[in-house]
């Protein structure tokens, strides 16, 4: 790949620099992949495919306009966006099942090494589900939120609970539409029979239930996930970090964590700085140890620990590639199975730790069972025992990082809107309501090698604070930002609109704020859900000047986060489609026609330019239906004013 080609592919120089690695160390990459399977099947595309039954498979054209059994093309469609909505759906929840199974082990006195690291947050969540508490220790309280979180699961006829923690114009909405969701598995099943051969052939029905799928995410399984891990982990506050490449250090024992659990990061963190481990680095010859992530596993422990960012999706081979990495443990979710092929060309070993996520060619350690802080201990050690593998001739670190300010939890921000006694989103609300922030705009996502790597990401975000516009940003491209230099205070007085920057500058904070893993996005609508219940801009989350972006996404996960910020009221822009353009009528209504029922739909644009228009637009329109967007004039209140106000 010559060096014209991979600038098309990446943005940052340190993924450029190892691309070009790789090619002089004849490794393959997603980014080479993605060049042999340029011609993609159009039907899978347009979603027009159907593998349901073994009739098929049936393809639909203008000349076989229905499948065998007599599906449409919009059954076909709507069927296959409901089960990549219940994936998606699936990954996030069965996350937060983990974290809850493990609060529960911490509880019972069955987890060696963990324990309830945030009481408060415990005491907050219990207030929030109706949990007991008067005279009660934290385990005995801990015990029974773990039994409402996992009904939260298997509840059959009931509606989650969660639901509760948004506005109550939202939760009416829900309930007239008749999607309030039941249980999370309850409905997983449920959208699978649906989509069986047979059963449900209604397009609309189908994406109704896709988007009652969605909220078992959004304001089920992933709230649960996030709520639960600041329990057991900590509540995120502002930490100081790096992000790229060249947080790995050429003379210590370089150790990546990759994928989205926080169980064991969190633990190989207290390992990695146990006297006892650095002893065993220095007798290997290292000067110490460094830790850091890949992907949303790395947000977790940014956020409550400060450790660096290595890179986020597209750069999980690039890292390996360094030559540098001794070991990369790996848990679930967006881990490539190409990593022990890309390993196999250096020293590095590829450790896969839960037994629901083996691959091919690593080696697997189940860190589950026992005490999870001696595993985590002996998988450093394995680690460190590699470092004299090394190929020095095969090393190469890039020289690029960028500071970083990351764990901005709504808690946090409500700290430091208020401080611990005023603790409030007030003013927030009053600098949009002032016009000092236009509104704000939530960037989550991956990446994708359909187009340049950070690219979309960079020039929205970037766009976006000089229009005023503040940004909440979690996962790969919060990492985005990170690499961009533009997760730092400063970034506000260099290129942030006026406004934007005067609320910065009072308020200490970055124009773009990282609040998290991908699982976090729930934190977005607890933001938005403070601001609604805050007052002054509306009763419901379709009031507030707020849109969520999905730039460059490829995963399940990010279809169902759509659905969900958009059955809750927000607009979503997306840089690449959906696999729906194959049925008029399905691309109508997520597009268009969901916006009678939600207030909110999905808005398709991949230009990032045209994107920030269209966002200035939507916010815009928000605020004048608010009755806000004027121009306010700024006035020195003398002593007679300040009595009279």
């Amino acid at each position: 790949m010559d060096k014209l080609k991979v600038l098309e592919k990446v943005l940052d120089n340190a993924s450029i620099e190892m691309l070009q690695k790789a090619q002089d160390d004849c490794v393959d990459t997603c980014f080479d992949r993605a060049d042999t399977q340029k011609n993609q099947c159009g039907f899978g595309r347009t979603g027009v495919c159907c593998r349901i039954c073994h009739l098929g498979p049936c393809r639909i054209t203008p000349k076989a306009p229905k499948g065998i059994c007599g599906a449409t093309v919009d059954t076909i469609v709507a069927r296959n966006f409901l089960r990549e909505v219940t994936g998606g759906a699936s990954a996030h929840s069965d996350h937060g099942r983990h974290i809850v199974l493990k609060l529960r082990e911490v509880a019972e006195g069955k987890a060696p090494g963990y324990s309830i690291k945030d009481e408060r947050a415990l005491r907050r969540a219990a207030d929030q589900y109706g949990v007991e508490q008067e005279g009660r220790e934290a385990n005995e309280v801990a015990l029974d939120l773990v039994k409402v979180f996992m009904n939260e699961f298997s509840e059959q006829e009931e509606t989650l609970k969660t639901l509760t923690l948004a506005p109550q114009k939202r939760q009416a909405i829900w309930e007239n539409l008749g999607i309030k969701p039941s249980g999370i598995d309850r409905m997983a099943v449920e959208a699978m029979h649906r989509t069986h051969m047979g059963v449900d052939h209604d397009y609309k029905n189908l994406l109704q239930h896709a988007f009652r799928v969605s909220l078992t995410d959004g304001w089920g399984g992933a709230r649960v996930a996030s709520i639960a891990s600041d329990i057991l982990f900590g509540t995120p506050a502002p930490v100081k970090s790096r992000a790229n490449l060249g947080v790995m250090q050429k003379n210590t024992v370089n150790i990546l964590v990759h994928g989205h659990e926080p169980s064991l990061s969190d633990i190989l963190a207290v390992a990695v700085a146990d006297p006892e481990i650095k002893e065993y680095a220095k007798a290997a010859g290292a000067e110490g140890i460094t830790l850091a992530g890949i992907c949303c596993t790395a947000n977790e422990v940014l956020m409550r620990r400060g450790i660096p960012v290595a890179g986020n999706f597209l750069q999980q081979e690039l890292a390996i590639i360094t030559g540098a990495v001794e070991m990369m443990i790996i848990d679930v979710q967006c881990c490539m199975p190409s990593l022990p092929d890309v390993a196999a060309h250096y020293h590095t070993e590829i450790i896969s730790t839960l037994d629901i996520a083996k691959t091919i060619g690593a080696a697997h350690v189940n860190v589950e069972k026992g005490d999870t802080l001696e595993a985590a201990k002996g998988l450093v050690k394995r680690a460190i025992d590699n470092f004299k593998n090394r190929d020095a001739a095969k090393i190469n670190i890039p020289k690029d990082t960028a500071p970083l300010i990351a764990g901005f939890s709504v808690d946090a921000i409500k700290y430091m809107l208020g401080g611990r006694y005023r603790a409030s989103f007030r003013p927030l609300n009053d600098a949009i309501m002032q016009n000092r922030i236009l509104g704000v705009a939530g960037i989550v996502g991956c990446n994708n090698t359909k187009m340049k790597s950070d690219e979309y990401n960079n020039i929205l975000t970037a766009e976006l604070i000089k229009r005023n516009v503040l940004v909440l940003q979690t996962g790969c491209t919060a990492i985005s930002s990170a690499k961009a230099g533009m997760l730092v205070p400063e970034i506000a007085l260099e290129i942030a609109g006026t406004g934007l920057r005067e609320v910065c500058e009072a308020v200490g904070i970055p124009p773009v704020l990282h609040m998290g893993s991908c699982v976090d996005n729930s934190r977005i609508l607890e933001a938005a859900t403070e601001v609604v219940l805050e007052g002054g801009l509306g009763d419901d989350l379709s009031a507030v000047p707020a849109v969520g972006v999905a730039p460059e996404w490829m995963s399940e996960k990010a279809i169902t986060i759509g659905c969900y910020f958009v059955a809750s009221g927000i607009d979503v822009i997306l840089g690449n489609p959906f696999y729906v353009a194959g049925s008029e009528k399905v691309n109508s209504y997520l597009h268009d026609g969901c916006r009678a029922e939600f207030g909110a739909s999905f808005h398709l644009i991949e230009d990032p330019y045209q994107a920030v228009d269209r966002i200035i637009e939507l916010l815009n329109k928000k605020r004048d239906a608010l009755g806000i967007n004027r121009k306010t004039e700024r006035k020195m209140f003398d002593m007679k004013d300040r009595r009279a106000m």
